[in-house]
C-alpha cells in the first residue's frame, strides 16, 4: 500500500468514527447499584431531540449538579472489557460512584444520555450523526431548561460536571446559547478534547504526516455533515466560558497530545478562576474517566468552593 493510500485509509476510519461512532453502548449500570434513589426522566434538547436522564435527589439540598458522559458511553459508564467495546483498551468505566460522591457531598444530580447515546433519541429521529460537541450543545441547554421547569429544582443553584465530548458540548453551549448560563456557579470539564488531536496523534504514531491527516480529516467530516474540523473542537468557544472552571486530563494520554491540546483549551477559557489538574501515572485515557469515581476530592473540592452544599 502506498503512503497516500495508507493515510487516506487511516483518515477515512477517523472520519467514520468521529461522525458515526461505534455501536450503541448498552446501559448496564444504574444509581441503585450504588444505593441511590433515582427517577428516570425525559426532556427535549433545545432542538426537540428527546433525551433520557436520571434525577437523583439529595434530601434537604438546594444545589444541583447537571452531568453527562463521554462519546460512546452512556450515563452509567462503558463496558470496555466486553468484546466489541475494547477499541480504547479493555477498561471498564463505572460512573455510578461519581453520583454517589456527589450525593453524599450534598448535591442533587441530573445526568442525561446525550443524543445518539444510551437511551436518548438520535438526531431528529434520524441516523446517528456525531459532531463531537457542536450539535450536542443543544442537549445541555435542554437539561438546563428542564431543571428550571421542574418544581423541585427550578430554584436550585446549578453547577455543571461534563466529560469528554460532553465537556466540549458544554463549552460550546456557553458560546452558542449564553442566555442559559448566566447563573451557573461553576464547571468541571473532564478531558475536553479536539478531534484534530486524535487524528494528528494517531497519524504520527503510524509514521504518517499529522498535518496532512488533519487536512484530509477536515475535508472528510465536512463532506459527511457540513461542519469543519475547527467546529469539532471546543477551542473556538472557550473564551465564552465565564464561570470558575476546573479542567482535568490524563497528562500522558497516548491518544492525544494533551500537553498541547488540553493546555490550549485551558489557556483559552475566558474566566480568571480556573485550574488545570493533570492526572498522572497512566497513559490510558479511560483511566481519566475512572479517576474521580475513585478519587473524588478534586471534583468535590471544586464544587464545594464555588457552590457549597451542606
Amino acid at each position: 500500500m502506498s503512503s497516500d493510500q495508507k493515510i487516506k485509509e487511516f483518515v477515512a476510519g477517523q472520519v467514520k468514527f468521529f461522525c458515526y461512532g461505534a455501536r450503541n453502548t448498552p446501559l448496564q449500570r444504574f444509581p441503585s447499584d450504588g444505593g441511590l434513589e433515582y427517577e428516570t426522566v425525559y426532556f427535549p434538547a433545545y432542538d426537540g431531540v428527546m433525551l433520557e436522564a436520571w434525577y437523583i435527589p439529595c434530601k434537604g439540598s438546594n444545589k444541583l449538579v447537571i452531568s453527562n458522559h463521554p462519546m460512546t458511553f452512556n450515563k452509567g459508564g462503558y463496558p470496555g472489557s466486553q468484546p466489541g467495546f475494547d477499541m480504547f483498551g479493555p477498561i471498564e468505566v463505572n460512573l455510578i460512584p461519581d453520583y454517589v460522591h456527589l450525593n453524599k457531598a450534598g448535591y442533587n444530580v441530573l445526568v442525561y444520555d446525550m443524543r445518539n447515546h444510551g437511551r436518548s433519541q438520535n438526531n431528529w429521529g434520524g441516523p446517528r450523526v456525531f459532531t463531537t460537541g457542536y450539535e450536542e450543545s443543544k442537549d445541555m441547554v435542554g437539561a438546563l431548561q428542564y431543571a428550571k421547569a421542574r418544581p423541585e429544582t427550578k430554584n436550585m443553584d446549578i453547577a455543571l460536571y461534563a466529560r469528554c465530548m460532553a465537556a466540549n458540548s458544554t463549552i460550546v453551549a456557553f458560546h452558542r446559547y449564553p442566555e442559559f448560563f448566566k447563573d451557573i456557579k461553576c464547571l468541571v470539564a473532564l478531558q475536553p478534547v479536539s478531534a484534530k488531536t486524535f487524528v494528528i496523534t494517531g497519524a504520527k504514531a503510524q509514521g504518517m504526516d499529522g498535518v496532512e491527516a488533519a487536512k484530509l480529516f477536515d475535508q472528510g467530516v465536512y463532506e459527511e455533515h457540513g461542519l469543519r474540523a475547527s467546529q469539532l473542537e471546543p477551542q473556538f468557544a472557550c473564551p465564552s466560558v465565564h464561570v470558575p472552571t476546573l479542567i482535568a486530563q490524563v497528562r500522558k494520554d497516548v491518544f492525544v497530545d494533551a500537553e498541547l491540546d488540553t493546555q490550549e483549551i485551558y489557556d483559552l477559557i475566558g474566566c480568571k478562576e480556573k485550574k488545570l489538574f493533570w492526572i498522572e501515572g497512566t497513559t490510558r485515557r479511560f483511566d481519566g474517566y475512572n479517576y474521580f469515581p475513585d478519587k473524588p476530592e478534586e471534583l468535590i473540592g471544586w464544587l464545594q468552593k464555588y457552590m457549597p452544599a451542606k
